[in-house]
């Protein structure tokens, strides 16, 4: 592989990571907020303490780091695969 190629691919591979991780991140913060609204409507519906958006945010927490682990572990394994890396 050529010289210009190889920085071709490189530039490429990176650009791919830099979109899965930011759209991982996006995820990631859309569960978490969606755990801590639920968790405020929660609240207010049963007219308690902020128990529910305490209890679901961390569940919301959970749930996104849970999220993140599996998707960059099914990104790491299918990346390494049919690619080979010559460099």
């Amino acid at each position: 592989m050529s010289q210009p190629a190889k920085k071709k691919a490189h530039y490429t591979r990176s650009l791919n990571n830099y979109a899965r991780y930011s759209g991982l991140a996006f995820e990631m913060l859309f569960i978490i907020a969606a755990g801590a609204f639920g968790g405020v409507k929660l609240d207010e519906w049963l007219h308690t303490n902020p128990i529910f958006t305490l209890v679901c945010s961390l569940l919301g927490v959970t749930i996104a780091i849970y999220a993140a682990i599996r998707d960059t572990l099914h990104l790491n394994h299918h990346s390494n695969h049919g690619e080979n890396n010559t460099d």
